[in-house]
C-alpha cells in the first residue's frame, strides 16, 4: 500500500502566562491509503492536538506548531497558505469532532451545513447540493432523509447529530477521515452503532481513518495499527494485534491492565495506573511515565529513551524491556 500520510517530528506548544506547555513533542509515524490509524492515551496527552495541527486548527495566540513536518499526497500541509489548507480541509482530509452538538451550527438546517462543502470544493449549485446531501444522509443510515433536511440540529438525537457529522466528514469523498472521540458522548449502543458504520463506510470509500480515543477496547475492533501516547510522545506503535498480545510499554500494560473483562473472575478488580499525569509545563529531562512506573530505575529519571524496534513492526520507548528487564 502506498503511504498517504507521512509526519515527522511534530511539536506543537502553547505560550501561557505560567509557562510553555509542550503539547505535543516530536512526533512521527505514517498512515497508508486505506489503513485505520488508532491514537489512544489518556486526557491531555496530545492525541486532538497532533491532529489539529495537521489541519492547522491550533488557536494561536496561544498554540504555535514549532517544529516537524505533515507530508500529504506530496506537499507538506504546514508550509501550506490558508487558501491552499483551506482547500485540502474538508474536502481531501475531513474531520469528525468529538462533541456534535457544539460542531453543528444550531442556527443553520442540515441542509445548509452539509451541502456547504459540497457546493465550496466540488462546485455544485443548491439543487445538486441538497439532492447529494439527502444521499449521504441515507448512507448514514438517518430515516426519513428527504423530510429532515430542513430541520436543525436540536430536532436530532445525539447519535443522529453525529450521523450528520459523518455525512458532511464524508460529502467530497475524502482520502482521509479523522475521527476525534466521535463516540465519547453517546450511550454504548449508539457507540457501537456508529462504529460498524465507519468501518462499513470505510470499505465502501477505501478511505483511511485516524480514529482518536481513550477506550482500548474500541481500538481493539477497529484499527489496524495503534499509536500510544503519552505527555505528548508517542510511546509505543504497533499492528492492533501484536499490540495487545505482546505489549512492550509500562504505560501500554496499564491501560490493557485497566480494561474490564468477560474472562475475568467475580473478585478479579480492575489494575488502576497509581499517580497523575506529568505537567506539561517544564517537564523533567527523563521519561514523563517513570514517576508512576513499578519498573523505573535511575536512568529513566534522567534520560528520556527513544522509540526502538522491539519486534516486527513494533517500537516502544522504554529502557525497561517488560518481558525480562532492563535493556
Amino acid at each position: 500500500m502506498a503511504t498517504l500520510l507521512q509526519v515527522k517530528g511534530l511539536k506543537t506548544q502553547f505560550f501561557t502566562q505560567d509557562g510553555i506547555v509542550s503539547a505535543v513533542n516530536g512526533i512521527s509515524y505514517e498512515l497508508n491509503e486505506g489503513e485505520t490509524l488508532g491514537i489512544v492515551g489518556e486526557s491531555g496527552c496530545g492525541k486532538s492536538v497532533s491532529v489539529l495541527s495537521l489541519m492547522r486548527l491550533i488557536p494561536s495566540p496561544p498554540g504555535r506548531i514549532v517544529g516537524g513536518e505533515g507530508w500529504f499526497q506530496g506537499r507538506d500541509l504546514l508550509k501550506m497558505d490558508n487558501e491552499e489548507i483551506r482547500s485540502v480541509r474538508g474536502n481531501k482530509i475531513a474531520m469528525i469532532f468529538q462533541d456534535p452538538m457544539t460542531s453543528l451550527n444550531p442556527v443553520l438546517t442540515i441542509n445548509q451545513q452539509v451541502s456547504e462543502a459540497l457546493e465550496l470544493h466540488l462546485g455544485m449549485d443548491k439543487k445538486q447540493s441538497r439532492k447529494r446531501s439527502i444521499e449521504l444522509l441515507e448512507l448514514v443510515q438517518i430515516p426519513d432523509a428527504a423530510d429532515r433536511m430542513d430541520d436543525y440540529p436540536h430536532q436530532f438525537s445525539g447519535g443522529m447529530r453525529q450521523r450528520v457529522m459523518i455525512a458532511m466528514g464524508l460529502s467530497c469523498n475524502p482520502q482521509l477521515l479523522i475521527a476525534d472521540e466521535p463516540t465519547t458522548a453517546l450511550d454504548v449502543t449508539i457507540q457501537a452503532q456508529i462504529i460498524e458504520l465507519v468501518k462499513q463506510l470505510k470499505d465502501e470509500i477505501g478511505m483511511a481513518v485516524i480514529w482518536i480515543t481513550h477506550d482500548m477496547g474500541v481500538i481493539a475492533g477497529l484499527a489496524d495499527r495503534v499509536n500510544v501516547m503519552y505527555a505528548g510522545y508517542i510511546i509505543e506503535s504497533a499492528d492492533v494485534k501484536d499490540l495487545y498480545a505482546d505489549p512492550r510499554h509500562p504505560y501500554t500494560l496499564g491501560l490493557l491492565g485497566s480494561l474490564p473483562r468477560l474472562d475475568a473472575g467475580p473478585k478479579e478488580k480492575l489494575t488502576p495506573i497509581e499517580g497523575l499525569p506529568p505537567d506539561l509545563i517544564d517537564m523533567d529531562p527523563g521519561c514523563p511515565f517513570a514517576p508512576r512506573c513499578k519498573y523505573a530505575f535511575d536512568r529513566c529519571l534522567e534520560e528520556m529513551p527513544p522509540l526502538e524496534t522491539v519486534a516486527r513492526r513494533h517500537i516502544a520507548a522504554c529502557w525497561v524491556d517488560v518481558t525480562g528487564g532492563k535493556r
